[in-house]
This record gives C-alpha cells, sequence and structure tokens, in this order.
C-alpha cells in the first residue's frame, strides 16, 4: 500500500461504485443518519445495524453476505464469542442465504469468521491505531489474493466486556469512519449493534461514527409502490398507490409475510392511493397460507382510506384493528 496503511492513490477504473471527486479533506461535519438497503452498499460504506430482532439482523446480513460471495468479495465475519460452525448454522437458517454452501466457503477463504478476542485483543490491548492498520493489511492481502473487494462485519457486544483497551471503541469507530471516508478503499463494513445491550445515549452516540444505518431490502419497488418488511413488529410499509399493476406484488408480498405465525402490522402512512382491491387484499392479510386467523393492525392509514374502510364496514371486520392517527 502507500503512504497511509489504507492508500491515497485511487484504484484502477475496474468499474467499483468509489466517486470521481476528491473526498473532502479534514473532519466530517453533522451528518443525517439515514437508511440505505443492504443491497445498495458500495465500497466506502461504513454503516451501522441497530436491531432489537435477531430475525432482522440475519436477514440484513445473510443477504450482506451472499451479495458479497456473487460479487467475488472476500466476507470478513467478526463474532462476539461463537465459532465459525454456530455463526454458519446461524446464517443458513435464513432463506435469503438461497443454498449457499457456506462450509466451503469458509474451507475456500472467501469466508471468513473470526471472534473478537481473536481480531481485536491478540495483544492484549485494544488498539484503535493497531487494529486499523492490520485490517488495511487484511484487504490488501484479499485484494493480492484475486478477490474484487472486502465486506466486513462484527458483532460490536464484546466493547461492553471491560476488556483492557475498549473504553477506546467510540475512538476507534470514529477513525474507521474517517478512513472509509477520505480514502477510497475497496471494502465496505457493517457494525451490529443489539439495542438491548447498548443503551440509548451511549448508542446514539456509536451510531453518530457512520455514515449511516443499514436496512433490509425492499421486498418490491417499481417507482409506483415500495413495499419493505419491517420486523420490530412484524409486517411491511407500504408507500406509494397499491393499483390494478402494483396489487399483484401486495399479494405476493403477503403471502411471504403470512407464512409466518403472529399478528402482522402494516404500515400506510406513506400510502397515497389504494384502489377497492389493494384494499380487499390488505384487511384479508390476517388469514394465513395455513387457515389460521391472526390480526392485522393497519396502522395510520390516509384519511381517505380509513373512511373508505368504515363505509365498506371492514374496519369493524374480526382480526382487524385500524390504528388511525390522531387528527
Amino acid at each position: 500500500m502507500s503512504s497511509t496503511p489504507w492508500g491515497d492513490d485511487p484504484p484502477p477504473d475496474d468499474g467499483s461504485t468509489h466517486p470521481t471527486d476528491d473526498p473532502p479533506a479534514g473532519p466530517p461535519g453533522p451528518v443525517e443518519i439515514a437508511y440505505k438497503p443492504v443491497g445498495a452498499m458500495t465500497f466506502g460504506d461504513h454503516l451501522c445495524l441497530s436491531y432489537d430482532s435477531d430475525r432482522e439482523r440475519r436477514a440484513v446480513l445473510a443477504a450482506y453476505l451472499r451479495d458479497g460471495l456473487a460479487a467475488d468479495h472476500k466476507v470478513i465475519y467478526l463474532s462476539d464469542d461463537r465459532p465459525a460452525e454456530v455463526v454458519l448454522a446461524w446464517l443458513a437458517a435464513d432463506p435469503g442465504v438461497g443454498g449457499l454452501d457456506l462450509s466451503a466457503a469458509l474451507a475456500d477463504g472467501r469466508l471468513v469468521v473470526r471472534t473478537a478476542e481473536e481480531a481485536y485483543m491478540a495483544t492484549g490491548l485494544f488498539d484503535p491505531d493497531e487494529i486499523i492498520a492490520l485490517m488495511a493489511t487484511e484487504i490488501e492481502l484479499a485484494l493480492v489474493q484475486g478477490f474484487r473487494g472486502v465486506r466486513l462485519t462484527g458483532e460490536e457486544t464484546f466493547s461492553l466486556r471491560g476488556w483492557p483497551g475498549t473504553e477506546r471503541f467510540a475512538e476507534f469507530e470514529r477513525k474507521i469512519d474517517q478512513v472509509f471516508h477520505t480514502s477510497r478503499v475497496d471494502a465496505m463494513a457493517i457494525c451490529q449493534y443489539d439495542r438491548r445491550w447498548f443503551g440509548g445515549p451511549l448508542l446514539r452516540d456509536l451510531e453518530s461514527c457512520h455514515r449511516g444505518r443499514v436496512r433490509i431490502d425492499d421486498h418490491f419497488d417499481n417507482g409506483t409502490l415500495r413495499i419493505t418488511p419491517t420486523f420490530t413488529p412484524p409486517g411491511l410499509v407500504l408507500a406509494g398507490a397499491i393499483d390494478e399493476s402494483t396489487c399483484p406484488a401486495v399479494l405476493e408480498a403477503l403471502r411471504t409475510t403470512g407464512s409466518r405465525a403472529g399478528h402482522i402490522c402494516l404500515d400506510l402512512s406513506a400510502l397515497e392511493f389504494c384502489d377497492m382491491a389493494g384494499l380487499r387484499a390488505l384487511v384479508g392479510a390476517g388469514r394465513t397460507s395455513t387457515g389460521m386467523e391472526r390480526q392485522v393492525i393497519l396502522r395510520e392509514p390516509p384519511e381517505h382510506l380509513a373512511m373508505m374502510m368504515r363505509l365498506a364496514g371492514w374496519d369493524s371486520l374480526p382480526g382487524v384493528y385500524v390504528e388511525e392517527v390522531a387528527r
């Protein structure tokens, strides 16, 4: 590498997604913490995954892993304390992995799993600058091995263990974010934060060390309607218009979501239009493919849509709860 561990020289033009303009110098100013779909991540992204649902976390990471292996990226997973075989079994249980042979990927080096102790505490001290230099070496090695880039992800609960030096963890996050932002690096990273362990003020501070948050990919988006899965509570966010052209996508999303037990929440706050066929599909979302009835919560429908349901008498159907916003 060149003068810094991460390199100052631009890489050859290989069709990657690096920006063409020179990166700004100096520390970044305040930035809005926005969400980015995991499938839209590009080199230079340093994003956080703040979660309180293990299912959400696994869905995001399974997509990240799947996309990385498909793009010929080396994927490095840093676990809190789980061994590789446990991490692989956990990831393989997500449908998004799509039958990938993760054991083969581990064996041939396309996937690397290390514990936090192995990755960060080899010297017995958590040293941000030393770890950043080691990461730079890891990325350089992957490129020499012929990979097109590197995907990093780490479970950050180890930072709460009180190991020597981990009081500098926020410093590490700020420094690595600055490196990703100001260097042309063939890598991206997702930092995993469990909201059940990280308190509000600490979590907000650590989130601010990232350029944004990562979320699950949209189930559907054709410019007219966007359907995004949610996990807490389980359900869907529907934004745009449900009409003859988009209703089949709604039915498919409901079928997918309907395969899970438990109530379902449909966030309609960004729904601008819905015809009667679409509305019928929404209120019928409580019927699952197994014939089991469950409650469907229609959250914050627009006023005109709530009126349509009242006129049709669908707001009082068994198993349907309309959660209207106070007006």
